[in-house]
């Protein structure tokens, strides 16, 4: 059987608008069928994947706007290939939370969620920078009405200001990707969009740098990295659990995965011009996220700011311009979304046991009757702070290889991030599982069907990558090596002029 993205890339979109026009009961559960086809189709890929051919695969490349130079081009490489199954197994996980509950608008709700999961895969899946734009930009649509109408209290402001951050973020890469384009073109030539050609007429070092700044300005904001997360506290507070589980588990790896599919390849000499300073914005982000995270009594608002560290790790992967941090950060990708999904998921389960709270002082004591839900929470807290035996040991182990070979000292600063990440998860599990329980807190077991259904399948796959990381390593080593071969030759040209 032929594996065809588009497929895999417009299957969620249909599902959602066909959930308009079903029965109210119904249209939360044909979202969890498409859902449950895209991870199908995702899962034959990886399976169809040779991970010994270097280049792109299973590609789709036509005439999108022939006079723009925009192409529909689809691949898949082992930058993608796992973020792609990642996006298609929490979208699963969200969908059949969703479906599990009853919703106000339920036929929107999933609409709304199909298109998102169209968007995100897009960014993944596009290897021509215009419509990695368009996917890029469309993502904000369907969240901003998935916040704004089935969100908190304070939805609106919330909304308002995510959408403020990420649009002009959004602006100045659409202005840097139009420079690009044109300015990339050779006299007489035709305007590309296709990061492949891209890449092979590389810009003067001068408008590299610039380019380069404003790409780096959409991308934090979308991860979020500190100093530009200011949307992230009022979003997390008022998302609904499934909503702002994706957006942390997922979304934020579009931003983190932007630099090794488009910067580092195509603006090699800015990616090492401004290196130093991207590193220190990773380790600031690491040391920043983790303090905040110990300090917060909001549940979500530990996770959240935890995500910022350990999208700082990431972001030390990837300027470690090394190829064991690359891979390191590719792996963390995944493993950050396979645990923040599943800690948001629980945080939801402990809220519902709390009388609706998310603050832990409201949490205690969880644990006394409920031994299934404390032992899948304390598997994911080790996991999220990357206990030996866990795949997340393995990505962080990687990343700061990869700094320590280039960049020791702030391999050094970073490692200090793992430390604060063993006391704020301790935290954060022994103040809702024990001590004493809450006022309005009630002690009870996972609910056998819809809600042990949708977090264990998770928290074995966890369990899976940490006892053979090397499924993931062994797929993405050609595809991280490819990203840097720009790079290492501006190091070179750089060191040879020294």
């Amino acid at each position: 059987m032929q594996v065809h993205l588009s497929v895999i890339l417009w299957l969620p979109a249909v599902a959602g608008v066909l959930c308009l026009f079903m029965p109210k009961r119904e249209a939360p559960w044909l979202l969890v069928a498409g859902t449950l086809l895209t991870l199908a189709y995702s899962i034959l890929a990886l399976a169809r994947f040779k991970s010994g051919q270097v280049g792109l695969q299973f590609v789709t490349d036509t005439n999108w706007i022939s006079e723009l130079g925009i192409r529909y081009s689809l691949g898949v490489d082992g930058l993608n290939l796992f973020l792609i199954v990642l996006t298609a197994v929490l979208w699963l996980a969200a969908a059949l939370a969703i479906a599990l509950r009853e919703w106000d608008k339920p036929r929107q709700l999933a609409m709304w969620m199909g298109l998102g999961e169209t968007a995100v895969l897009g960014a993944f899946m596009a290897q021509d920078l215009a419509l990695f734009v368009v996917f890029f930009d469309l993502m904000l649509i369907p969240f901003y009405f998935l916040i704004g109408i089935w969100g908190g209290d304070n939805r609106v402001y919330a909304t308002t200001k995510m959408v403020i951050y990420t649009l002009v973020g959004s602006l100045l890469m659409l202005a840097a990707a139009v420079a690009l384009g044109v300015m990339a073109t050779p006299d007489g030539g035709h305007i590309s969009f296709s990061l492949a050609t891209l890449q092979d007429h590389p810009l003067s070092n001068g408008s590299q740098n610039w380019i380069f700044l404003l790409f780096a300005f959409a991308f934090l904001v979308k991860a979020p990295a500190f100093p530009l997360h200011g949307w992230m506290p009022d979003a997390y507070r008022e998302a609904p659990i499934p909503v702002i589980l994706l957006f942390s588990a997922v979304v934020s790896k579009v931003g983190v995965y932007g630099f090794l599919r488009i910067v580092l390849p195509i603006m090699p000499h800015a990616s090492v011009h401004y290196q130093e300073f991207m590193l220190v914005v990773a380790v600031v982000s690491i040391l920043y996220g983790s303090a905040l995270a110990f300090s917060q009594d909001d549940a979500r608002l530990v996770v959240g700011y935890s995500s910022i560290a350990q999208l700082g790790f990431i972001l030390l992967g990837i300027f470690s311009l090394d190829p064991k941090g690359a891979q390191g950060a590719i792996i963390q990708m995944v493993n950050h979304g396979l645990v923040v999904g599943p800690l948001f998921l629980i945080i939801g389960y402990l809220a519902l046991r709390a009388g609706g709270s998310d603050s832990l002082r409201d949490m205690g004591g969880m644990a006394f009757r409920a031994p299934v839900l404390a032992g899948l929470f304390l598997i994911v807290a080790l996991a999220t702070l990357a206990m030996p035996g866990s795949s997340n040991f393995v990505g962080e182990l990687l990343i700061l290889f990869g700094t320590f070979q280039t960049k020791i000292v702030y391999g050094l600063l970073a490692s200090a991030g793992v430390v604060l990440a063993a006391v704020y998860m301790i935290r954060f599990y022994q103040r809702s599982m024990h001590y004493r329980l809450g006022a309005n807190a009630e002690s009870r077991d996972l609910a056998l069907g819809p809600e042990l259904s949708v977090l264990a399948p998770l928290v074995l796959v966890i369990i899976a990558l940490g006892v053979y990381p090397n499924f993931i390593l062994h797929r993405t080593q050609n595809g991280t090596v490819s990203s840097l071969v720009e790079v290492k030759a501006a190091q070179g040209q750089l060191s040879a002029i020294k």
